[in-house]
């Protein structure tokens, strides 16, 4: 395709001579000083990002970094003109389409439109807002594909969408989904509900690159994913990578960043701060805010052939991290309430008494029309009182549910669970209310489990006005004494969650839960949306918070890092099952299921040389496969 407009630069060395450095060869799309910022009426303007200079290589991946709020998306998105209108965009983002150098800052919504999905492609970091849920895959590729695909493909004649289709079932299969041509058409037909959490990526993926751009910008598109899948995605993109298309990777993970890129732009405050390639900012990081990064990144024991240490987040929220062993070494409660050394969660010949939680043989059921489908079969474990379990597993392998079922909230079909020696299942509405009462639930986004129209205030106070008798100023004081107890001041209570960052929304998500100082916490991957710093924050405020009132906390993740550091004991769920169960060292370290196996052999290591290693191992058994 061919762009005529006002804007256009023939050349990198017009570029030069308009003051700006020249692009490094092989750029396909390079930023100079380029900058966002957004008025402000009656205050000061926010610059979002200023000063950037990127340069996009054909066949390579660029990794941009950085807490969140620090610009990364934001300059991506201004570049391609995503931005609202009332965002100003400075600078030169100069495009190579089809060897005419496209100048995007000021281009006609006409040209943008175009570049749009033919020569730049985007991932974004949440498929199921991505992604048009009252059409099917298929439709959405096909789409884009009569948009802007080669000759713009009508779709009037039998033959012209027979054509459009086979693109569409090509672009599916080049992300890797479906396994022979009757798969990849299911999912082609399939809505995006009726897909599980990799298979909408991947989707996202096949959207994005349809029309073979030569930009793919990536925006933190493995944050809610487990590690296996994650794996995937990344070897995906390191394939487009290898065809040609130039990647721009958005991520706050190191771990990520280790395994897939070839150079690395650090982002702090709007600025780039230090920038270079993989291995050497690996290896010797020169910005103190880079090493802060990497050394919050929790790593796997069984990885690195030792035991953790404290690490200062050094950025985010400004509070220490939790250590490596966090809660799986704080004191446990016993039955008697005397504090005692424990190692997490004890097993049923245990000395800590009766367990706070009690499943057995637990199946799940729902109905999807005339099937039934087993969300959770046969499960069984304890908790014991003031004790953490892990409870980790795939996307779509029980965990929710299973967490659902403690507060009567999921419906079992058999088996038993206990709360506090009641059966929650059929248990009256006031014995329910009761164990409600005790169970505080920390939910994965804050952003989405805080009420918007609701200040700070009003949603930690909430619970108190439903389970007690405490008059409006008592309720007030208990909740200062909260936002105390999670490290923030009193002052915000008349804030919205607007106005605060993720680690802050979290915070506050923390202190509702304990509102009712429960004795079971819930906390429902309560760190994956958060960047490094900033879960390790929330980490140690977990530690503490646990230490000083003894609840006892079935912790939800797919991170193995995090389970290792907040649990000791683990349950590993695989498709609704219990697969390996046991103490969290001696399964993640010599772990005897297979499945265990690939969780713990995925879990992405901040070491680019590990990780070339393991990624080469990974195609070498695809290939043999």
């Amino acid at each position: 395709m061919s762009i005529e407009s006002s804007s256009q630069r023939p050349s990198g060395e017009a570029a030069g001579a308009a003051g700006f450095e020249k692009p490094a060869p092989g750029a396909v799309f390079c930023l100079r000083e380029f900058g966002v910022t957004f008025p402000a009426q009656g205050g000061e303007d926010v610059v979002a990002s200023q000063q950037i200079n990127l340069d996009l290589i054909k066949g390579q991946v660029l990794a941009l970094v950085g807490e969140s709020g620090s610009g990364k998306s934001v300059t991506a998105m201004g570049a391609l003109g995503l931005l609202s209108a009332n965002a100003l965009v400075s600078g030169s983002a100069v495009l190579d389409c089809c060897h005419q150098n496209q100048e995007l800052v000021g281009a006609a919504r006409e040209i943008l439109d175009q570049v749009r999905g033919e020569h730049v492609g985007v991932i974004f970091q949440e498929p199921t807002t991505a992604l048009d849920p009252l059409f099917t895959i298929g439709d959405q590729i096909a789409e884009a594909i009569a948009i802007h695909g080669e000759g713009k493909r009508k779709r009037t004649t039998l033959r012209q969408r027979r054509a459009v289709r086979t693109q569409v079932l090509n672009a599916l299969s080049r992300a890797g989904l479906g396994g022979d041509q009757r798969e990849t058409e299911r999912i082609a037909d399939s809505y995006p509900h009726q897909l599980s959490g990799g298979q909408l990526q991947r989707a996202c993926i096949a959207l994005a690159t349809a029309n073979h751009p030569s930009v793919l910008i990536a925006d933190e598109p493995t944050t809610a994913l487990d590690v296996t899948v994650q794996a995937e995605i990344l070897d995906l993109l390191r394939q487009l990578a290898s065809e040609g298309v130039a990647v721009l990777l958005i991520t706050h993970d190191m771990g990520v960043v280790a395994d897939v890129a070839d150079t690395v732009a650090v982002m702090r405050h709007g600025r780039i701060i230090e920038r270079g390639d993989v291995r050497t900012i690996f290896a010797s990081p020169s910005h103190d805010y880079t090493r802060q990064l990497l050394a919050a990144v929790p790593r796997l024991n069984s990885l690195r052939g030792g035991a953790g240490s404290g690490v200062d987040s050094g950025a985010g929220d400004g509070v220490a991290a939790v250590s490596g062993d966090g809660l799986a070494k704080v004191a446990t409660v016993n039955s008697d309430g005397a504090a005692s050394e424990g190692d997490g969660v004890a097993s049923r010949a245990g000395d800590s008494g009766q367990p706070l939680v009690r499943i057995e043989n637990l199946d799940v059921v729902y109905r999807n029309g005339r099937r039934h489908v087993h969300a959770v079969r046969g499960v069984s474990f304890d908790i014991a009182r003031g004790q953490v379990l892990g409870l980790v597993g795939e996307s779509g392998s029980g965990k929710s549910t299973i967490a659902g079922t403690l507060t009567g909230l999921v419906p079992i079909h058999s088996g038993s669970v206990q709360v506090d020696g009641l059966e929650v299942a059929g248990a009256s509405g006031r014995k329910l209310r009761g164990v409600r009462s005790q169970t505080g639930i920390v939910f994965q986004n804050p952003a989405s489990s805080l009420n918007p129209r609701r200040s700070v205030g009003a949603s930690i106070g909430q619970p108190l006005q439903l389970h007690t008798d405490l008059t409006n100023a008592q309720r007030r004081q208990r909740v200062n004494e909260l936002l105390e107890a999670v490290r923030l001041p009193a002052s915000m209570a008349q804030r919205y969650p607007h106005e605060m960052s993720g680690g802050q929304r979290q915070r506050v998500a923390i202190a509702r839960a304990l509102a009712l100082q429960p004795k079971l916490l819930i906390a429902d991957e309560p760190t994956s949306a958060l960047d490094v710093s900033v879960q390790a924050v929330v980490l140690e405020l977990l530690a503490n918070l646990q230490h000083e009132l003894g609840f006892a906390c079935l912790f939800v993740s797919h991170d193995l890092a995090v389970v290792e550091q907040v649990a000791s004991q683990v349950v590993v769920l695989r498709q609704g099952q219990v697969v390996e169960a046991g103490k969290t060292t001696q399964v993640l370290s010599a772990p005897s299921d297979p499945y265990t196996q690939a969780l713990v052999a995925a879990v992405p290591v901040p070491d680019p040389i590990i990780q070339a290693q393991r990624r080469a191992k990974r195609a070498s058994a695809l290939r043999a496969a």
